[in-house]
């Protein structure tokens, strides 16, 4: 259990860290809902490389293998919710197109 609630925790952080470099979600001027996707998404490949460098460095004997659970797991766990948003994105979006007009 503690595990789950860490990893979760880690995966929330990512998650926030990715979206660190804005502050101001409501100005549709600069296309900011556009940046907050990108670096997501930025902050989601990051995660996937680091969990690969991780995986690497403990084959070849200088990593350790609680690293690489935790990065794997914070990996996956951002996967898991980007799939997820994803797929509301998309539940909404044929919401929308069944609606009589």
């Amino acid at each position: 259990m503690i595990s789950t609630n860490v990893t979760g925790a880690a995966a929330y952080a990512a998650g926030q860290n990715a979206l660190s470099g804005t502050t101001e979600t409501t100005d549709t001027s600069s296309g900011s809902f556009g940046t907050v996707l990108q670096n997501a998404m930025t902050g989601l490949t990051a995660l996937g490389q680091n969990a690969d460098t991780k995986s690497v460095q403990a084959m070849t004997g200088t990593g350790s293998l609680t690293d690489v659970v935790m990065a794997v797991s914070k990996a996956e766990m951002a996967l898991q919710a980007s799939v997820a948003v994803r797929d509301k994105m998309i539940s909404a979006y044929q919401d929308i197109m069944r609606m009589a007009v």
